[in-house]
């Protein structure tokens, strides 16, 4: 279910809804010249949390040369709650600064106002265009007929569902000249440590390919360890469920790992390079994990996004 609960037995990491990264989102602004990075969390908003958490960093990372670690990164810290009311701060580090998971470098916005409600407040500065607050989930997908044998029910899981969402906009110029990967996480402050509790870029790996009692360690964990690690038992699960090769598996594991979303500019954006609110990837991975056997789950897209920034729709009524 993209990367919704993804917390050992298909729960939120550390039990905390508002821990939990949804999906990442990267694709040319409506302006010219200009990317979009989106992360979401907190399946099920409002409802199970009204609120970032304000002891977590959430984290966006791009790496511009290739290597899969962190050259820029774009750290989001929030105020305790008050009132109905939050605010939040945006870091971009750069370079050596980029790889501590702490939120360091420039301080490029400040005191921001969290949207909670259905009309978006937008902050600008530098170049940056910024949104975080409530907004409709643009995940689809049929959750009802996967867990059911892929028996389709036409029920689409996000058609009524929220999220919290972290929208950036930056110059093209911001992330170099060549292609960029990028992959979110979220961080936990305790007992005076910050641990990453979240983080991912494609959508609909852990719930497939991690074993329940791998899939902390594969939130702690770094996009370039993650070939050396998990590509031998994933390899496992495509022979189980799609009957792969080994030389098929690592064919298509290497489209997944590391967990970094490719993006290159001069290609349309569409899953995997890079990926819009519209791409079907639940039929993406339906079709990988299955060997070609299931190649849909009969959900399109949603129609409540918006042409322009943040992109995200309006948030669906309380229920």
């Amino acid at each position: 279910m993209s990367h919704h609960l993804s917390g050992p037995h298909l729960r939120s990491p550390k039990g905390d809804a508002r821990l939990d990264l949804t999906d990442v989102f990267v694709f040319p602004a409506a302006e010219s010249g200009r990317t979009v990075l989106i992360m979401n969390v907190n399946p099920f908003a409002p409802s199970q949390g009204e609120a970032f958490h304000p002891d977590a960093v959430y984290r966006l990372n791009v790496d511009t040369d290739g290597d899969d670690v962190a050259d820029l990164a774009y750290n989001f810290v929030f105020s305790p709650p008050s009132d109905g009311r939050q605010t939040v701060s945006v870091h971009h580090a750069a370079g050596a600064g980029a790889r501590d998971h702490a939120p360091g470098g420039e301080v490029v916005l400040s005191d921001v106002e969290t949207s909670f409600t259905a009309e978006p407040a937008v902050a600008a500065s530098g170049g940056l265009r910024f949104f975080a607050g409530l907004r409709s989930d643009p995940f689809f997908a049929d959750l009802d007929g996967i867990g059911n044998d892929f028996q389709w029910t036409g029920n689409d899981f996000g058609s009524d569902k929220n999220v919290f969402g972290i929208v950036l906009e930056v110059p093209d110029e911001e992330l170099g000249d060549g292609p960029v990967g990028v992959w979110a996480r979220v961080s936990l402050r305790e007992n005076g440590r910050l641990v990453s509790v979240d983080r991912g870029a494609h959508p609909s790996l852990t719930a497939y390919f991690n074993a329940e009692d791998a899939k902390d360690g594969y939130n702690e964990g770094e996009p370039a360890d993650d070939w050396d690690t998990y590509a031998r038992p994933w390899s496992a699960v495509l022979a189980h469920t799609g009957g792969y090769s080994a030389e098929q598996a690592e064919e298509a594991l290497r489209t997944v790992l590391p967990d970094v979303l490719r993006y290159d500019r001069t290609r349309p954006a569409a899953y995997p390079n890079g990926r819009t609110l519209t791409d079907d990837v639940t039929s993406a991975r339906l079709a990988m994990v299955s060997g070609g056997r299931i190649t849909t789950d009969h959900i399109g897209p949603h129609t409540d996004l918006l042409p322009h920034f943040p992109y995200l729709g309006r948030p669906h009524p309380a229920t």
